[in-house]
């Protein structure tokens, strides 16, 4: 009897539980029901809610707000400046010390040289940190360059949003992100001042849409380096672990896939915006092919013009008789940016000395760049970290943001230049390097291979740690004479990317537009 009870107790707790299960599942799916259904009400209203505010502000920013406030920002430049021209510079980081930024100047005094009456510069910049004087007097001692005389048409337009930008910010999806990212910084720009001519000099294509079909601006365009390019797409195509892919998603076929699909979308929107230019300016012969490429514009408004290096200052140096110095000195010149690679610099390097282990004493590596921010700094510190587990630390300096008197003596001294970059777009370092004597090894892509080194002859090309180790024992075990020749050579080479070069190409088709 008591058994007989207990087993109902035990049937009738069982039924409870099972029916408490049932209606908790019951109720689980009702609320996810509900809240999928108030998330699709929710994007379905949010969406509705955008469009209908795009609609709304779209057409007051075009026909109404950027008609009015252009008016505003002419009759500033016409009277107040007495100019008859506004010519926007779009580059965030005009205070940088790298070879986009002497492309910047040098542009800038170009135009200056001929039209300062007729013409304002405006610079949109992110360098809020930076006072015009400042900025300014960088320039002189990054590039040795006296802008300070045209300081009366040069006006800087200072941007708040220019961490949308940043790398650090996009863990996942980078290019889209930055690019988005630079959609609201080129929206800022637009609204903080209309010019009558926008030049984009640092390669932010996606902000050309916004100048082009919100308030009709002419749009020029200084490509550095495509934002993506074919090779992109055949590295990951292919599944190679490179900086920009990832070795993780290299190995696997299904990720690989994906951003196979991603890449070719991006590469699709990349195209549509550059077709919102009406020039393109190309920095070399393997940019201008994955413009044309990718951008489609018509043969006659692509131009290539190489970067501005400034080689007459290193011409005048003498060439150094390098048997004469007791330190074989290879130098380095790039900012500290993951795509520079230094750390293939470095392990060459130390692949050198393990196959002349006689010479450790008489061999330094000098790596010159600038640090722009704190990520830039904490990869110098990986950089000597790397260097003291390989047991360098005598043979191994770091140079940071040094000025341009330092830069030409180090050039001037040492024996090897050395730059590792996988397809560099140009490479304004190597043309220095070459002006100031120095025997240049490069990297086997891009520009240096198909601008400005003729293997062999003006200089060397590698491509890993042991034919760079390998060409580096090369030089140093040629005979003073055939370095001597080489140099000469190299010399000769570099009248082509002169600023007087730059300088011609740049406004040739430039002043059809400012002489109207």
């Amino acid at each position: 009897m008591v058994f007989s009870l207990k087993r109902t107790l035990g049937e009738t707790l069982f039924i409870i539980y099972g029916i408490v299960l049932i209606i908790l599942i019951l109720l689980s799916a009702f609320t996810f029901f509900l809240l999928n259904l108030c998330l699709a009400t929710f994007m379905i209203w949010f969406i509705i809610t955008t469009l209908a505010w795009a609609l709304a502000i779209i057409p007051i920013l075009k026909f109404i707000f950027l008609p009015w406030y252009r008016k505003k920002c002419r009759s500033w430049t016409i009277n107040e400046r007495q100019s008859r021209l506004s010519v926007a510079f779009f580059h965030p980081y005009c205070n940088d010390g790298g070879g986009g930024e002497r492309v910047l100047w040098t542009a800038i005094e170009s135009i200056l040289k001929k039209y300062k009456n007729d013409i304002q510069i405006i610079i949109y910049t992110g360098d809020t940190d930076a006072t015009p004087e400042k900025i300014l007097d960088r320039v002189k001692e990054r590039f040795d360059m006296n802008i300070k005389s045209y300081e009366s048409s040069i006006t800087f337009v200072y941007l708040r949003t220019r961490f949308f930008v940043e790398a650090k910010y996009y863990k996942m999806f980078t290019l889209l992100g930055q690019s988005v990212g630079s959609m609201i910084l080129g929206l800022e720009a637009l609204i903080r001042f209309i010019p009558d001519i926008y030049i984009d000099s640092m390669g932010y294509s996606f902000t050309y849409p916004i100048f082009y079909y919100l308030a009709s601006i002419p749009i020029f365009a200084y490509v550095h380096y495509p934002t993506i390019s074919t090779d992109m797409l055949e590295q990951v195509k292919e599944r190679r672990p490179t900086y920009n892919n990832r070795r993780l998603i290299a190995n696997s076929s299904n990720v690989s896939q994906i951003k196979l699909i991603y890449y070719r979308i991006f590469a699709y929107l990349y195209g549509w915006c550059g077709r919102c230019a009406q020039m393109a300016y190309c920095n070399s012969t393997w940019t201008q092919g994955h413009v044309q490429h990718i951008w489609k514009l018509p043969l006659n408004s692509i131009h290539l013009v190489y970067p501005p290096c400034d080689v007459k200052k290193f011409l005048l140096m003498p060439l150094v008789n390098d048997d004469e110095q007791i330190m074989k000195t290879i130098v380095s010149i790039g900012q500290f940016r993951p795509e520079k690679d230094h750390e293939l610099q470095i392990r060459s390097f130390h692949e050198l000395l393990q196959r002349l282990p006689e010479h450790r004493q008489k061999l330094r590596l000098v790596l010159i760049g600038s640090a722009r921010h704190e990520d830039d700094k904490q990869r110098v510190e990986k950089l000597r970290t790397l260097v003291e587990n390989l047991n360098m630390n005598e043979e191994v300096e770091f140079k940071l943001n040094i000025n341009f008197s330092e830069l030409k003596n180090h050039l001037n001294k040492a024996m090897i230049g050395l730059h590792t970059m996988w397809n560099e777009h140009f490479g304004i370092g190597i043309v220095e390097m070459m002006a100031a004597g120095t025997i240049v090894l490069a990297h086997k892509s891009g520009g240096p291979k198909m601008d400005i080194i003729d293997e062999g002859q003006t200089g060397f090309l590698a491509s890993d740690i042991d034919s760079y180790a390998t060409a580096m024992r090369l030089i140093l075990e040629m005979t003073i004479e055939e370095r001597k020749k080489i140099r000469e050579r190299a010399r000769e080479s570099v009248d082509r990317f002169s600023t007087m070069s730059f300088e011609k190409k740049f406004m040739e088709p430039l002043n059809k537009i400012l002489s109207k």
